[in-house]
């Protein structure tokens, strides 16, 4: 295979580096190899090669991507944040070959079609990339393939497992509530119902990530010498000679390799920086492109001044809630996480389990006319120009989540249902910025989380109704009380626990009170949805972009970006489809200027 660990002596010069290995950018490379086998190119990649590796494969263990000892997941640190009570968030990323479509949770959602159209970029409005959200896909469900592919390199599945008690109720119970179950709520016009989950796991069990379904079959099919893969090595900077990109700076990554030698590698044609919403603008910054203030007092020299850089840093804000349920051992991944599971005895026997996400059920929701009003006038002013007239927009995303969504250290053995909520286009933004050319050293990163008043009424709103989902289940059986409001033991709203489901079920009356009491909740434990984007924007200079429509960098040549920092606009949507898509897109744009056409 093209894939190494150190680059062999006589590749000193490719017509295409790659800088990042993620999601996007695999799919770039093995587009690129595909349509010009005289196009030589070359992904550089700071983590680890995910071939085969068993934690990324199989669906079940995608939570070890979340241990604070992962060498698959890049963490990054925040500084203490004022609104949020003085918290420092830790984002995690995707810091392995695949990025984050090797160590995300596989939900198949997609965007809005009011989101693509709401960027105003030519080239990129839905029906533009509906053809690229097709390409990338071949969707394992007969009858919808207006807008969905049936020959694309990722499978779309439900999977080989389901808990289908759960799901079930969940359904039910928040029809009873005035949303509806919706066969293909990603068809991008549908709205405000639930959906029965599908995912990036194909129907055997095993992750669709772009490595393997990309990269790897090209790597080892003996037809694309064209396409070279180092990982283990962390880019430190794009090289230029005066405005055109010529190459990279790189040195093996510490994490996996002793040594320190800085290296350095040419490219003929083109450089594409693909390192995430997060990565990106560090090496555009080392690099000396972005705003002359911050690369001063990172003492770098200006190549390009480039406000924007690093700046409008979106997240999906999200919570989590647990409850205590009837549920059976195999009805969660409650066993798993408690450490009660034999893993390699299941990956012997090929357990149907191991190719489960435990997301059965998925949500875009809307709040009603009486919802609105009363959450206040603020609210209400920004639902009327924001929401109110565009029905394709849900205001939070929701999953049922089969098991306890943390550490269960401390918790009864038991089996727990959870409920996932995130905001979607959150007025709050935050920046990530270098502050020495060192990319060992502390960033300058703030989320930004609930900056704006309004995205924390988003979740006032969202508790409750989530909550009176739940409450209707017949596996509920009370809240599990360290993952709610701590309300007065008097309220209404205080959590209960149940020998038996709740019947004739009303909803909850809450106080002014019990809202100040939620609005604390929210603040002290508003977390990341591992959705980060918009950190070097596609739009006009003046607007603060830092790519134009064809994703080049403001003012240096044989630059580009494609990844998730380059949405102008946020999504309705878990961002896995949206990075598939901006990789595919991206694709295109660059065979179209680089690649020689193939004979008739």
């Amino acid at each position: 295979m093209g894939i190494y660990t150190q680059l062999p002596i006589h590749l000193e010069e490719v017509d295409v580096i790659i800088a990042g290995g993620g999601t996007a950018a695999c799919i770039i490379a093995s587009r690129l190899s595909d349509a010009d086998p005289n196009l030589s190119v070359l992904i550089v990649e700071g983590g680890a090669n995910n071939f085969g590796d068993p934690t990324i494969i199989h669906p079940l263990l995608f939570l070890s991507h979340l241990a604070p000892t992962s060498k698959t997941t890049l963490f990054y640190q925040g500084t203490p944040e004022t609104q949020l009570g003085g918290r420092q968030l830790v984002v995690p990323s995707g810091g392995v070959l695949g990025g984050g479509s090797s160590i995300n949770l596989m939900m198949y959602s997609r965007a809005q079609r009011s989101d693509w159209d709401a960027w105003r970029t030519a080239g990129w409005s839905a029906d533009d990339m509906i053809p690229y959200l097709k390409k990338l896909e071949t969707y394992c469900e007969p009858g919808l393939q207006t807008t969905h592919g049936s020959n694309g390199p990722t499978l779309v599945s439900g999977g080989p497992y389901r808990a289908n008690r759960s799901e079930n109720e969940f359904i039910q119970a928040a029809e009873e509530i005035g949303y509806p179950e919706i066969k293909d709520l990603q068809d991008l016009d549908s709205n405000n119902g639930v959906q029965r989950a599908m995912r990036y796991i194909d129907p055997d069990g095993r992750r669709q990530d772009t490595a393997h379904k990309y990269l790897h079959p090209r790597l080892q099919d003996g037809k694309h010498p064209n396409l070279n893969v180092l990982v283990e090595s962390q880019i430190l900077r794009v090289l230029f000679q005066g405005k055109r990109a010529s190459g990279i700076e790189y040195q093996p990554n510490p994490a996996f390799q002793v040594g320190t030698t800085k290296r350095s590698i040419k490219a003929k044609k083109m450089v594409v920086i693909s390192a995430g919403a997060l990565g990106t603008p560090l090496i555009l910054e080392r690099s000396g492109v972005g705003d002359p203030e911050i690369l001063s007092r990172a003492s770098v020299p200006v190549v390009a001044e480039v406000p924007g850089v690093g700046k409008e840093y979106q997240d999906h804000h999200l919570l989590a809630y647990s409850y205590q349920s009837s549920l059976e051992p195999n009805e969660t991944a409650d066993a798993f996480t408690g450490g009660r599971l034999d893993v390699p005895e299941m990956i012997a026997t090929k357990a149907a389990i191991l190719g489960w996400n435990a997301q059965d059920v998925t949500a875009k929701l809307r709040p009603s006319d009486a919802d609105v009003d009363a959450l206040g006038t603020e609210f209400k002013a920004a639902w009327d120009r924001d929401f109110k007239n565009n029905t394709n927009k849900p205001l939070v995303l929701m999953s049922l989540l089969s098991g306890f969504p943390g550490d269960p250290t401390g918790l009864p053995v038991g089996q727990y249902l959870s409920v996932s909520v995130f905001s979607v286009y959150p007025y709050s933004r935050g920046h990530i910025h270098i502050t020495s050319t060192n990319p060992s050293d502390p960033n300058d990163f703030q989320t930004g989380f609930f900056l704006d008043r309004v995205d924390i009424r988003k979740h006032v709103w969202a508790y409750k109704k989530q909550r009176e989902i739940v409450r209707r289940m017949s596996s509920y059986r009370g809240e599990l009380a360290v993952g709610h409001p701590p309300f007065a033991a008097a309220s209404d709203a205080a959590c209960i626990t149940l020998d038996e489901p709740l019947v004739d079920v009303q909803d909850i009356k809450y106080t002014a009170e019990d809202d100040a009491v939620i609005r604390k909740w929210l603040i002290e434990n508003v977390g990341t949805t591992w959705h980060s984007l918009g950190t070097c924007k596609m739009a006009p200079l003046a607007e603060g972009g830092v790519v134009d429509p064809n994703l080049n960098v403001y003012g240096v040549e044989g630059l580009k970006i494609a990844d998730l920092s380059i949405p102008p606009g946020n999504v309705a949507a878990n961002t896995a489809n949206t990075a598939f898509a901006i990789g595919e897109k991206a694709a295109d744009i660059f065979i179209k200027e680089l690649c020689t056409p193939k004979p008739a």
